[in-house]
């Protein structure tokens, strides 16, 4: 597939990082100096971003759009860490560190992102403190996580995994639900059987069988335009239950 030519010159309306997360509380100028320094490219859908173990350093940034981190075992089996949404960045690891990328990052949409290279990076860390602790916070975020995945893997069975990452998922698009105690969520767009089974390390036919016995006990329930799970705390009890020993 050719590449996707980088945008012409000429700063297009959306070509602005104020939704980006890192650079929130930035005063405009100071914020418009770094989107000048920045390439801009839109990926098409399952276009590859960024390759793992080379030797690239910049980091992106999402304006609109969807990537995905993954990795591939030997077999070629996919392992998802990660989608990065609107107001996301990655490939800040190999930026700070200078070691190879860790991860492939596959747009799973048309998406928008802006790079800007290491060096530039570093500069804006060294110069602009708040940018530097809000880099800091999504570095923690993402340590907390993996670790709460990395238990996962290790005392949950599968079908408690599936569960574990039904509440993640619905409490990522439906926050509101959670922080409001309520007893339904729902889950938009709709997941996909062979996504779920990339983040929990199973099959797609596990995922469909779990999906398909949360349904017979009115757990959850797919409309047509979301997944909607009408009994959050019964589906986080089953999480804790038959654990791996």
């Amino acid at each position: 597939m050719a590449p996707t030519p980088p945008s012409p010159p000429g700063k297009a309306a959306s070509q602005t990082l104020a939704q980006v997360g890192l650079f929130a509380t930035l005063p405009p100028a100071q914020r418009q100096a770094i989107e000048r320094r920045c390439r801009w490219r839109t990926y098409k859908e399952d276009e590859q971003i960024i390759d793992r173990e080379t030797d690239t350093q910049d980091v992106f940034f999402v304006v609109s759009g969807k990537a995905r981190v993954v990795n591939y075992s030997p077999a070629g089996r996919e392992v998802s860490f990660d989608e990065i949404g609107p107001g996301g960045c990655f490939g800040e690891l190999a930026s700070i560190d200078g070691q190879p990328r860790s991860a492939a990052v596959i747009a799973i949409r048309p998406t928008l992102a802006a790079s800007l290279s290491a060096a530039a990076f570093r500069e804006v860390l060294d110069g602009i403190p708040t940018v530097a602790l809000a880099l800091l916070r999504r570095l923690a975020e993402v340590v907390r996580e993996s670790t709460d995945r990395i238990m996962d893997l290790s005392t949950l069975g599968a079908h408690n995994r599936v569960y574990a990452e039904l509440l993640r998922e619905a409490r990522d698009s439906d926050p509101k639900a959670f922080e409001s105690g309520a007893n339904q969520a729902s889950i938009r767009p709709i997941p996909v059987h062979s996504d779920i089974a990339a983040r929990v390390s199973t099959t797609r036919e596990t995922v469909a069988r779990v999906l398909g016995e949360l349904a017979r006990k009115g757990i959850v329930e797919r409309d047509s335009e979301a997944l909607v799970l009408r009994d959050v705390a019964r589906l986080a009890k089953m999480v804790k239950e038959f654990r791996v020993d």
